[in-house]
């Protein structure tokens, strides 16, 4: 029996629009590779479950279908790697949907790179009017130090769930973290930079649809997440180890200016200067980052 090396996972809540989209383009390629798909419905309220309903008479015994009550992307997630059966998972978001090809690429990836535990690709983000544009895979940095300073705070390293296969054994340190409602996946990204080999995979893996109603613009979501909680799971002691923890404040300015930023762009002018202040609070090189400080001299006239 052929053992399932990447197993797809899509969480599927109130996207009912576009799921069958993101299905098709997996199951577009399982055939070729040792993969397989799981979907999963966490709780929906629109019209999800009429599409897997079709789309599962569509396609017999091609793919699985789990329903939940609504506990969050995060609980999909946890319970995706306790349901799938391949050593490597893909995390494909309802409303993206899997480039051509891109199956087929890891599995030679990982043929060529055994020990890699993140595959982090590159993808096409894709923009209402129709316009795309590529998002390399730049190299990693030598060292883990450099590579979580890169994600959590220079910005140099971006990875997309979608575009990007995990080995199930990164998950050992900590699961998704089910308080979180927002920015959800940095926690996990982190602690696989720190602690697991990873290599670059500069093939578009993904086409991730960007829009203005994606939890990526939530506002509310990003505000109930905080800067603290953030901050305190990203440096758990057992997601991060102790010799990176010097970067924690760093990283505690770098989120208070993400905030910042969210604030400022949705016209929250009071908020943003909150949070500002708390960025100049945790790291005094805050005032030197002048793209925030004029934007936070601005917010006063508003």
């Amino acid at each position: 029996m052929t053992e399932t090396l990447i197993s797809v996972v899509i969480p599927a809540y109130n996207y009912a629009h576009s799921l069958r989209r993101a299905v098709d383009s997996v199951l577009a390629q399982i055939d070729d590779a040792a993969a397989d798909l799981l979907v999963i419905d966490d709780g929906s309220t629109d019209d999800t479950l009429e599409v897997l309903a079709r789309l599962s008479a569509e396609n017999p015994g091609r793919f699985r279908v789990l329903h939940k009550l609504n506990g969050g992307l995060s609980s999909v997630r946890n319970l995706g790697i306790e349901e799938a059966t391949g050593r490597y998972l893909v995390f494909l978001d309802a409303d993206d949907e899997m480039a051509p090809g891109a199956l087929a690429g890891i599995t030679r990836h990982i043929a060529r790179h055994p020990d890699t535990h993140l595959v982090i690709g590159a993808h096409w983000s894709v923009f209402v009017d129709g316009r795309r544009s590529l998002q390399v895979a730049r190299p990693l940095p030598a060292t883990a130090r450099q590579r979580v300073k890169g994600y959590l705070l220079d910005k140099t390293i971006s990875i997309s769930n979608g575009a990007c296969a995990m080995h199930r054994d990164v998950f050992a340190p900590g699961n998704y973290p089910e308080h979180l409602r927002n920015v959800e996946d940095l926690p996990v990204f982190a602690q696989v930079l720190a602690r697991f080999p990873c290599t670059v995979l500069d093939q578009p893996l993904a086409f991730i649809h960007k829009h203005p109603d994606s939890m990526r613009h939530d506002l509310r979501q990003s505000l109930a997440a905080g800067a603290v909680q953030v901050v305190c799971e990203v440096f758990s002691a057992q997601r991060m180890p102790v010799e990176f923890h010097d970067l924690r404040q760093a990283f505690m300015a770098q989120r208070c200016l993400s905030l910042f930023r969210d604030c400022y762009s949705h016209g929250e002018y009071t908020l943003a200067r909150k949070f500002y202040f708390m960025a100049l609070k945790a790291h005094w090189r805050t005032f030197a980052r002048w793209s925030y400080t004029r934007k936070a001299l601005r917010s006063l006239f508003r």
